[in-house]
């Protein structure tokens, strides 16, 4: 969320809202004179009841785009469905590989050579929407889960920012294949080896 506001969108961050009230982002973007709410989980029996009041709360503020960062609930079908084409989040992988929690020890165990983190919209199959951008990271000899997820952490701090602008700048077309186009953006090229092979 830091990043967000750093990055300078061309945006208006209408509002931070959190599910839990020690959230340090909320601290954050009062310091930024950005309008805070808090819809704390625990006070909510079924789940539905909670989305309906996080829905409540966020639409108090009629945003254009809804970007959730760390927030780690898993919001019902209903909910998805209301913010269906402006509702992105981050996962530290590189989906569709290693949905759920503990990426980067998913990462290690199963020996990948590279890693990383996808923005990507957010559909009723958790961690499975249609990808906006991602960034890959090599996987070094002697990462554990820290090292790893400092390297990914890195990447995720510039890629959402700048799947944010493109998302403003209404450059992200979501076909009706649930693949996503952005304008003016030009193809990869070359490759990220890992190991990299003698020169």
């Amino acid at each position: 969320m830091a990043s967000l506001i750093a990055a300078k969108l061309p945006a208006q961050i209408c509002a931070v809202i959190s599910n839990d009230p020690a959230a340090k982002g909320l601290a954050t973007a009062a310091g930024y004179g950005i309008a805070t709410a808090v819809v704390d989980h625990r006070h909510y029996k079924q789940r539905a009841d909670f989305d309906a009041a996080l829905a409540q709360a966020i639409d108090a503020h009629r945003p254009d785009i809804v970007v959730l960062a760390g927030f780690m609930r898993v919001l019902t079908e209903d909910f998805v469905n209301r913010y269906r084409g402006r509702l992105i989040n981050i996962h530290p992988s590189l989906l569709p590989s290693f949905t759920g929690l503990h990426t980067h020890r998913q990462a290690l165990e199963a020996g990948v050579r590279v890693h990383g983190c996808t923005v990507h919209f957010v559909t009723p199959q958790l961690d499975h929407g249609p990808i906006i951008i991602q960034a890959a990271v090599p996987v070094l000899p002697g990462d554990d889960e820290d090292a790893l997820a400092a390297r990914v952490l890195a990447e995720e701090h510039r890629i959402y920012p700048q799947a944010v602008r493109w998302l403003c700048e209404d450059r992200v077309t979501l076909d009706t294949d649930g693949r996503v186009r952005i304008a003016g953006v030009s193809n990869a090229a070359g490759a990220l080896l890992s190991p990299p092979p003698d020169a």
